[in-house]
């Protein structure tokens, strides 16, 4: 059930962002303080960022689940033995 939950989650993205870099092509550059970008379509934009996302999250995630479970596995350490 999580697969189906995740994989329509990630369509409707990537439908939302081909949708968008249709409707608009032109570029728009991005500013940050002092920093500007080159200017580039938001849907790259937007693709650009959707995919960083999901890399930094799988990146992420399996090292907090070793992390906790760790924890579980160690148990009560002020526990007799």
């Amino acid at each position: 059930m999580l697969n189906v939950l995740v994989s329509s989650i990630v369509a409707l993205w990537v439908s939302a962002i081909a949708l968008l870099s249709v409707q608009n092509a032109t570029p728009v550059e991005l500013r940050f303080l002092t920093g500007r970008t080159v200017p580039i379509p938001i849907g790259l934009l937007l693709g650009f960022s959707a995919s960083a996302g999901m890399l930094g999250a799988a990146l992420v995630l399996p090292g907090d689940r070793a992390s906790s479970a760790r924890s579980l596995d160690e148990g009560d350490p002020f526990e007799d033995e």
